[in-house]
């Protein structure tokens, strides 16, 4: 079976995507690996896109996977698979994002980073804390969120993906949102279909930002289509 990638958001691990691995296992080698400083995975310095990219090639190359790659990326994992295909394009067959926002002005930034502040969701939301907690082992879940925070104000102050980035992304892109998204606008995601070469944007019905609450049977059955060779 041909591999295929699956890469987790901020604050994500690889155990999220446990749904939609039994609903693809009889059709790809389905391979889902943590970011640095994610599940138990150990941190390697300071959270960044590109550190991230790097490390999801490093992890193919592990395993043994050298022929172009399908990915699949959700909210920021789609962010960090166009960044592989920047990074290493002969490794990239097709992507598929689900929620990545793409909007990363210094004002973006600063509002979605002004809401990881780990004491304040202790206090706030503790369920949603303790999820945390239970979901990154290799390090303090307060760490991750600090960090996610500042790669988030990098990415305003600079690092994100401009134009002349997606321009040079050849592989085809399924760029996928959902109808109930509240964190990634149409507009946004309009723009970078536009800007990259070979891309489609596609609206999904009823569904909302988190992949929690995503029905692995349909985000299967949209990237059975997506991906399609």
């Amino acid at each position: 079976m041909e591999p295929l990638l699956l890469l987790h958001g901020a604050l994500g691990a690889a155990a999220q995507f446990d749904g939609l691995r039994t609903q693809l296992a009889g059709e790809w080698h389905v391979l889902a690996p943590n970011f640095p400083g994610h599940g138990d995975a150990p941190a390697e310095g300071p959270f960044s896109i590109d550190a991230f990219a790097r490390a999801a090639l490093r992890f193919l190359d592990a395993q043994g996977v050298g022929q172009p790659i399908a990915v699949f990326g959700y909210s920021m994992g789609g962010y960090v698979a166009l960044r592989m295909a920047l990074l290493a394009p002969g490794r990239v067959g097709a992507i598929a994002t689900l929620g990545t926002k793409f909007d990363w002005t210094p004002e973006t930034a600063t509002r979605e980073a002004g809401r990881l502040n780990p004491e304040r969701m202790a206090e706030r939301v503790p369920a949603f804390a303790e999820v945390l907690a239970q979901r990154h082992r290799a390090q303090d879940w307060r760490d991750v969120v600090y960090q996610t925070a500042d790669l988030l104000r990098r990415l305003g102050a600079g690092e994100a993906l401009g134009e002349a980035d997606l321009r040079r992304v050849t592989c085809p892109v399924r760029i996928g949102l959902g109808e109930c998204d509240q964190m990634v606008s149409l507009e946004e995601s309009e723009q970078a279909a536009r800007w990259l070469p070979n891309a489609r944007l596609e609206r999904l019905p009823n569904l909302p930002h988190p992949i929690e609450q995503v029905p692995a049977e349909a985000l299967a059955q949209w990237l059975r289509t997506a991906l399609a060779p």
